[in-house]
């Protein structure tokens, strides 16, 4: 379906439309930062000012804490019946579907990915993702503890009150809708900043939000910088949860803020270096390599659970990585918003110069380059690079332990299971990882023996609302998607009657 709304008539009528400037929602209202002071809004197509976002002070957060403090209180949304919460969520996500294709068009001039990707991975995602919360609050029960007949035990789960959320660049609406789906099913309020590099569809998100009915005050946005706004929402001493997906540094800070502050609970989700490991015995040794592109060079690489590390068992290195080789060349780079574009741009200037700076550092411990290692398309004055892949990657190189975030895949081989195995756990990070074999007692095995929160087999990607997204190790804590998720954002309380 998502895929059918696309004609490129269409998408052409909307790439140039005008944006305007846009300022905080809180409390329903649109306000400028207290200081005045914008940011401006580049766009990684062509390195112009798309537009400007208020640039948010610590004063504006204190400002959104205390409406969503004061809505929560209230039980505008708290407290309202499960059946009417139900069916303002549906009522948001039919407006995200309406607007889907002006949804995924700012949201591709905003950070780049390819308009292929981003309808489905971005607005249809986001109103799945809040259909299955509308869905699912009133299905979440309290339990009566099996105990003393002459007491009775209840646990019940209640909202947590004021939620945080802080979202990444590269996937806005699909990883925003993941905390906010559930975090809003469950009656809280939420303060979210979006990041500084692309903001805009989650601006556009609160405002259909408000369309379908979400009481003022309840979902609250503000622009700025991280060191600002991001902070001071880490040490406000009225957050009750803090949600973010991003990089380790900053997931380290959150958890500092959290010891300053009030004790917030802090999830993190802090991306990957997820291995894709390929057996000799793989029952599709052409679709395996089509899966091992496709897991590193789609938008860019900019995707958490990204296969960065191509583990090859020996007898079929050669062969295998010219086959991912010959996938890499035939990507089609450029221009995010052409629909037959499958890899757009790198989302900004400082993230390519980070990607490059990777490929030289990569070349000075000794891996070899095989294909790409450039920027391209530099006339347009957009953020473009090749697809990129070494071979004779160590395991301690840099490209091997620390997560790029961009178009470049680590090639290393491997004898035999074991090696793999070792291969596979041996960075600090453990968000995903896949494995292609025929055996069947080899893939419980990987399964088991492989620390990450994703485990695929024989595909790579796309894992649905139903299953959990969390990392193991430095990848974070708690989780994304299915019922799970909720739990971040309830509080059990229990209930002890004498009878």
């Amino acid at each position: 379906r998502p895929q059918h709304m696309l004609d490129q008539s269409s998408i052409d009528a909307l790439r140039s439309a005008p944006v305007t400037p846009k300022l905080h929602l809180i409390d329903g209202a649109a306000l400028p930062a207290s200081d005045g002071q914008m940011m401006d809004v580049i766009s990684p197509l062509d390195g112009s000012v798309l537009t400007q976002t208020a640039c948010g002070t610590a004063a504006d957060i204190e400002h959104a804490v205390k409406s969503a403090r004061a809505a929560f209180e209230d039980g505008r949304w708290s407290q309202m019946p499960p059946a009417g919460r139900k069916k303002v969520l549906h009522k948001w996500a039919d407006l995200i579907e309406a607007n889907a294709l002006e949804l995924a068009v700012l949201g591709v001039r905003d950070n780049g990915t390819e308009i292929s990707m981003a309808i489905k991975a971005e607005p249809f995602s986001a109103a799945g993702t809040i259909r299955y919360y509308a869905e699912a609050l009133d299905k979440v029960y309290g339990e009566i503890a099996n105990t003393d007949p002459a007491f009775l035990g209840m646990i019940h789960r209640e909202p947590v009150g004021v939620v945080g959320a802080i979202i990444p660049w590269n996937f806005p609406l699909m990883i925003g809708a993941w905390k906010l789906g559930p975090a809003l099913a469950a009656g809280n309020s939420v303060v979210l900043k979006p990041s500084e590099t692309a903001s805009l569809t989650l601006h556009r998100l609160a405002e259909l939000a408000l369309e379908a009915g979400l009481p003022k005050g309840v979902l609250n946005i503000v622009f700025g910088e991280g060191a600002v706004v991001g902070e001071a929402l880490g040490l406000s001493m009225d957050v009750d949860v803090l949600v973010f997906t991003g990089s380790g540094g900053t997931g380290r800070r959150l958890l500092e803020y959290s010891a300053r502050s009030n004790l917030k609970r802090v999830y993190l989700e802090l991306g990957g270096k997820s291995p894709h490991i390929i057996f000799a015995d793989a029952p599709d040794l052409d679709a395996a390599a089509m899966a091992a592109a496709g897991g590193i060079f789609r938008n860019s690489g900019q995707v958490c659970v990204a296969g960065s590390r191509l583990l090859v068992q020996a007898e079929i290195h050669d062969d295998f990585v010219a086959a991912v080789a010959k996938n890499a060349a035939n990507f089609k780079v450029g221009d995010p918003l052409d629909m037959t574009t499958q890899m757009g741009a790198v989302n900004s200037a400082r993230q390519l110069e980070q990607n490059l700076g990777f490929v030289d550092t990569a070349t000075a411990q000794g891996a070899d380059l095989m294909h790409g290692g450039n920027r391209i398309l530099q006339d347009t004055g957009g953020y473009f690079m090749e697809p990129t892949i070494f071979t004779g990657v160590g395991a301690r190189d840099d490209i091997a332990q620390k997560e790029v975030f961009g178009p470049i895949l680590a090639v290393t081989t491997f004898k035999d299971e074991a090696e793999a195995i070792s291969l596979a756990n041996s960075t600090p990070l453990g968000l995903a990882a896949g494995a292609w074999t025929s055996d069947l007692g080899r893939a419980h095995r990987m399964i088991r023996a492989i620390r990450a929160g994703v485990v695929h087999i024989n595909t790579y990607g796309g894992a649905d609302n139903t299953v959990p997204l969390g990392g193991m190790g430095q990848s974070g804590n708690g989780s994304d998607k299915s019922m799970h998720a909720m739990d971040k954002y309830v509080d059990l309380k229990t209930a002890w009657i004498r009878l």
